[in-house]
This record gives structure tokens, sequence and C-alpha cells, in this order.
């Protein structure tokens, strides 16, 4: 079993978002400078390639897993390879364990997928756009629990970035 680390509470209110379909928020800008670290973490996941996403809206980018990577639960993903996508406005789409995604929830990271329950797929919540480097480092922990959980690493976010700046040298 994995072992989570706590989610801090985030601050301030929840961005409205739409009840139905599409799943998203409503009047929220993404912060350039965060917007673009969030793709550049999530794209340096290994065996994940950026694609067009198949599932969402247009503009949204998918975190699609290589095709020929063995999968621990290939049910927890909503179409094709794409375990999860990222919005233009920097929020994204991701399937958690179901413990994790109650967790992240209740610390306001997060709200569950309108469609997730329909879906069969517990896990599946919308986390917010990260405003800023500090929130970013929660919701791309957030992302790492559903890579995780789909391809059965036990990655952590510091290897990742480690790995990011190692290449920069």
């Amino acid at each position: 079993m994995t072992s989570y680390s706590s989610l801090p509470r985030r601050a301030g209110a929840r961005p409205l978002t739409h009840i139905g379909m599409p799943h998203a928020q409503i009047g929220v800008s993404p912060v350039p400078e965060v917007n673009a670290e969030l793709s550049r973490r999530c794209f340096s996941l290994p065996d994940v390639r950026n694609e067009p996403t198949r599932i969402s809206v247009p503009g949204a980018r998918a975190l699609w897993l290589r095709e020929d990577l063995p999968l621990a639960h290939a049910e927890m993903i909503a179409v094709g390879r794409e375990f999860a996508h990222v919005h233009p406005d920097g929020s994204l789409h991701a399937s958690l364990p179901p413990e994790r995604a109650r967790e992240a929830v209740e610390a306001g990271w997060a709200e569950a997928h309108p469609m997730a329950q329909h879906m069969g797929k517990q896990g599946m919540v919308m986390l917010y756009t990260p405003r800023t480097l500090q929130e970013l480092d929660v919701v791309f922990q957030l992302v790492v629990d559903s890579y995780n959980l789909v391809t059965g690493r036990n990655l952590r976010p510091e290897d990742i970035l480690s790995a990011l700046i190692e290449g920069e040298k």
C-alpha cells in the first residue's frame, strides 16, 4: 500500500465550476509562468507523451502513456492511454486512488468529476488550477499519485524535478 504525504489545506475559496459537461472551472485564468511549469513537469514524467486529448475540451493536452508500457490499473483510464489531461486554464482531470481523491477534495485541491460515479471511477477528480509555484508542488504531487496508480510505479515528484534540473545542465 502506498503511503502519501499529507496534503496542506488549499488557501482561498474553491473556484466555481460547471456542474455538467464539460466539467470546467468558471472564470479562472492560469498564471503563465505557473502553467508553463505545470506542463514542463507533467510532460517530463517517464513514458508520457504530450498528445491532443481524446476526451476533453479543445486545447486540452493529454498525458498519454506509451502504448507498450504495462499498466497496473488500466481500468482507471477513461480513454486509450490518457491517464490525465491539462485544460487550457491549467486545471486537470486525473484519476487517484479513492482515499487520495477524498483527501484532495477535503483539503480543497480538487472536486469529484460529475461522471466519476457513473463511469465507475470513484477517484476521478478535477484538480484546480495552481496559482503559485507552491500550489503547483501540491498539484504535481497529485499528478504523480495518479501516474503511480495507473503505472504501478512509485515515483516521487522530487525525482522528476531532480531529473529536470540535471537535464538543464
